[in-house]
């Protein structure tokens, strides 16, 4: 058994610095920004649009595209979007007058050659009611005034398709098919209610992992202070096991943690592929059915027949010995996680991807602890300026937001890293999944469990203790995310640029506040009861 739980300790520690994605998204799939001010006649807000389409009065896909900078401003309602024929560029680039006049129909053009201004220009000047300029590229690239122009007057709207969605609709209309499509852009709700359910997941996850946390600490003080009182030789044996599927972190390891973390993310972010994210899927699998089992063994254990069963043990092959209850949830777990891998691009696989991402994060806060304050403030430090580096300042070097492209999983033909709780966002016209990242979850996570113990060892009430006032502070400090999150219109947003700054002071302040902080920011542990003073469990 000391062989499977360092095994696991190792393979959390792991986990808590790899999967420590810190990012909270709103599913935004616009990749590229430019730098250029705006201009009057060049100065529109950059949205998406979308583009149902109709072949030979039949309905056909539905494309997404993304306004310019210039022209009007599109209908955000399907039904006042006129229906328009669709004819193709010639030439392709559309930088010349065409060979045949327009008559109000909307032009399919190439990317090239010239300014995307002028194309538009000169397709205006043909009789175009609009434009679609086909990207050379899946991704959607923002159109901007070219520099030194002067003040535009376009009157027709202008939108970038991706190369896949152009080719399509080129080779329909090369096939003689009439083509015929709307363009609108509907406008995203202030909040969805994926957001409120995500918020509810993270809280609850912190929630549940702190009072197994401090539950687990209280039952080791309780057994320790019954050897204390009966002044038996087996107090040493009895700290050293208990303590076995343990690991405290340390300043150092805190440190580097940012070191670790950001050498992984630049790999991820170099290397980003469909075999490397098939190698982060695999990973998150080991990580889910490892924490899954231990969720499950824990909740079974609740039952005296399960309990029974867990007591007993059988010596496996370099695991050592492990308990028949484990050996029995392991193929549910194993099977589960690999259901998930295989049907991970179905629309329903979120929901199985956030139970396995929920027993990692959960027995990481288990396994994984803060001894005080001081570690504490040095992790959540670090973290603090990771998140801000990668997600802003890494823009500065790398011309886009390393931490986002990451998440979104860019070049990998897969829907982002495995490594995020998701939801789809149900009222969104745009759909896509509003995430949070395993770090987002995980950081500040271990600092609120640290407070729990604390409490629980030093036996104060929830209103006299820490608990209340972390656990609080990190709901409040990722509400203020989601609301940061919707001001940006869904532009991922560093979680924990707003949660280390409500969790840290609330945390320092009571502890100043009540006189607990030297002891707090040190040993991290109340003063231990006299030997012949038991333990009373809180009510």
């Amino acid at each position: 058994m000391i062989q499977r739980r360092s095994f696991s300790c190792l393979l959390y520690v792991l986990g808590l610095l790899l999967y420590s994605a810190s990012l909270v998204c709103g599913g935004d799939i616009v990749h590229h920004d430019d730098s250029i001010p705006q201009r009057p006649g060049c100065n529109n807000n950059f949205v998406l649009v979308k583009v149902p389409t109709r072949v030979d009065g039949k309905e056909k896909e539905e494309f997404v595209g993304v306004g310019a900078r210039f022209g009007p401003t599109l209908e955000s309602k399907e039904k006042h979007a006129t229906l328009i024929k669709l004819a193709l560029a010639d030439p392709p680039h559309c930088c010349t007058t065409p060979k045949s006049k327009l008559t109000g129909e909307v032009i399919l053009v190439h990317r090239g050659n010239c300014s995307f201004t002028t194309k538009t220009k000169v397709a205006e000047a043909a009789g175009a009611s609009a434009i679609l300029i086909i990207n050379n590229s899946t991704d959607l690239f923002k159109m901007v005034c070219e520099k030194g122009e002067n003040v535009l007057d376009i009157n027709i709207p202008v939108v970038m398709l991706p190369i896949d969605a152009g080719r399509s609709l080129e080779e329909t209309v090369q096939s003689n098919s009439i083509v015929t499509l709307q363009l609108y852009s509907p406008k995203r709700p202030a909040v969805d209610v994926a957001e409120v359910f995500l918020w509810l997941m993270a809280v609850g996850t912190i929630l549940c992992a702190s009072y197994w946390s401090a539950w687990t600490a209280r039952e080791e003080a309780i057994e320790q202070d019954k050897l204390l009182k009966d002044g038996s030789d087996e107090l040493l044996q009895v700290s050293t096991t208990s303590s076995r599927g343990v690991v405290e972190i340390t300043v150092i390891s805190a440190i580097l943690f940012v070191v670790v973390a950001s050498c992984f993310l630049i790999m991820l972010y170099k290397l980003m592929s469909f075999w490397f994210i098939e190698v982060l899927v695999v990973l998150f699998c080991i990580g889910g059915v490892e924490g899954l089992q231990t969720c499950l063994v824990a909740l079974l254990s609740c039952f005296i027949w399960f309990r029974r069963i867990g007591e007993s043990y059988a010596k496996v092959p370099l695991l050592g010995e492990v308990s028949y209850l484990t050996l029995a949830v392991c193929p549910f777990c194993i099977v589960s996680a690999v259901i998930w891998a295989v049907y991970r691009q179905y629309p329903f696989a979120w929901i199985g991807q956030d139970i396995l991402g929920i027993s990692l994060i959960v027995t990481v806060l288990q396994i994984v602890r803060v001894p005080n304050l001081k570690v504490g403030v040095v992790l959540l430090s670090c973290g603090f300026m990771y998140d801000i580096f990668w997600v802003f300042v890494s823009k500065w070097w790398f011309r886009e937001s390393v931490m986002i492209v990451v998440a979104r999983g860019d070049k990998s033909g897969e829907d982002g890293i495995p490594m995020l709780l998701k939801i789809p966002r149900m009222f969104d016209p745009w759909g896509g999944y509003s995430i949070i990242g395993f770090g987002d979850i995980i950081l500040p996570g271990l600092l609120v469990t640290f407070a729990l113990r604390y409490d629980w060892l030093a036996n104060k009430r929830l209103k006299s203790g820490y608990f209340l006032g972390t656990m609080s502070a990190y709901g409040l400090g990722l509400l203020i995310t989601y609301i940061a999150l919707n001001l940006m219109d869904g532009h991922g947003q560093p979680a924990l640029l707003y949660i280390v700054p409500f969790i840290l002071g609330t945390l320092t302040v009571l502890g100043h506040k009540r006189g607990d902080l030297k002891t707090l920011w040190t040993t991290g542990e109340p003063e231990r009861p006299c030997p012949h003073v038991r333990l009373q469990h809180q009510s």
